[in-house]
């Protein structure tokens, strides 16, 4: 067994983290900004690292999305900023079920601009009703004469405000279909999401029977929950990719810190209870990369029948970048409290992550599920 990154994923994580430090000026500004940054959007438009969210007969850089070269990106981009983290992780969330299920014509009209990163995209799931519970959705899909009709509204959208497309879930009939909804069709209005502890790009969106063609429908009818599990087979485990990158930044941080710093005569890193919180945080960082890569790296060939290991990988993640970064607040002490420090952006953004793409008391109910599943 090897342990090790093959080459063109070294080579792309590489790049990665180069891109990652050029943008770096720009990390404090767009991090605290509910709205696209435009010079980190100029700067991954340049990268052509959304290139990875679409097959290469679309303009991308591979055969498929692949889950382990996504996760490597967003642990370098997290790193350094959260709202370069997520522009590009949507590129690939917002149109992987045009990938897997659109139509010819609606590849051919999104996806080269998803990897030229000259349409933002954005999935429609979550309404005011219906986060967690998917299938409590209330937003309708129902053809009328030779059109399709999209009525109600979703909550807390990434790229809401932004997005060039929309790919809606909804309900239709006794079952769930999908929709590309273009932004700026008629009886689409978006508003702009309270403001979040971590600022994110997020908009309320409502649909007013809005009339779409037939050919609007992503896949079949009734494949509307099929398209989401398999978007979450392929971005669940990127989450904890980007967890990764946000425990390790916080890591280094304090360890920056901590080497510096000196009380009752030695540098904090050499104070017993400061060395244990530090020697704790870098297993555990290592402990969730493996399990990350590892997780990515199954997803590759088949995306669904990884997805309990991306929901291990995910909480795993999640759950241990919360409490890394605590720690390190804590051994930075008053240091670490200073509004808009990095440290404190990466406390405040690690929250959010053990919620969006799965909460931890969700997952731990679909793995406990598989865990008495599979035991003989």
């Amino acid at each position: 067994m090897s342990f090790e990154l093959e080459p063109a994923y070294l080579k792309l994580q590489h790049e990665a983290r180069v891109f990652a430090r050029s943008i770096e000026p720009l990390a404090k500004e767009a991090d605290e900004s509910s709205e696209v940054h435009p010079g980190v959007l100029a700067a991954l438009r340049k990268s052509g690292l959304c290139g990875l969210m679409v097959p290469a007969q679309h303009g991308g850089r591979s055969t498929r999305p692949d889950p382990l070269a996504i996760c490597l990106v967003r642990e370098a981009l997290m790193a350094t900023s959260s709202h370069a983290d997520s522009l590009f992780a949507l590129q690939g969330i917002g149109s992987y079920a045009i990938t897997v299920a659109g139509s010819p014509e609606q590849r051919a009209q999104w996806l080269p601009r998803i990897a030229r990163t000259e349409a933002l995209a954005a999935l429609a799931l979550t309404e005011d009703n219906a986060g967690s519970d998917l299938k409590a959705v209330a937003t309708e899909l129902r053809v009328s004469d030779d059109r399709l009709v999209l009525k109600g509204s979703k909550s807390f959208i990434s790229n809401g405000v932004s997005a060039a497309f929309f790919v809606v879930f909804a309900r239709e009939g006794s079952g769930y279909s999908m929709v590309l909804v273009p932004a700026a069709t008629p009886g689409v209005s978006v508003t702009p999401s309270p403001i979040l502890i971590a600022p994110h790009v997020l908009g309320e969106i409502r649909f007013d029977n809005v009339l779409l063609p037939p050919d609007a429908r992503v896949g079949k009818v009734g494949q509307g929950l099929e398209l989401v599990l398999a978007t979450l087979g392929i971005f669940r485990v990127s989450v904890a990719g980007a967890a990764v990158g946000l425990a390790q930044a916080a890591l280094e941080e304090a360890v920056r810190h901590t080497r510096t710093r000196v009380q009752f005569g030695r540098p904090l890193a050499q104070l017993g209870a400061v060395a244990e919180m530090l020697a704790d945080s870098h297993t555990e960082i290592e402990m969730v990369r493996l399990l990350t890569y590892r997780a990515a790296s199954r997803a590759i060939d088949d995306p669904a029948a990884a997805l309990h290991q991306s929901s291990m990988a995910k909480l795993a993640a999640s759950e241990i970048a919360s409490r890394v970064v605590d720690r390190c607040v804590q051994m930075m002490g008053r240091f670490g409290l200073i509004r808009h420090s990095k440290i404190e952006r990466l406390y405040r953004q690690a929250r959010a992550m053990r919620i969006y793409e799965g909460a931890s008391e969700v997952l731990r109910l679909g793995i406990a599920r598989e865990l008495v599943r599979q035991v003989p």
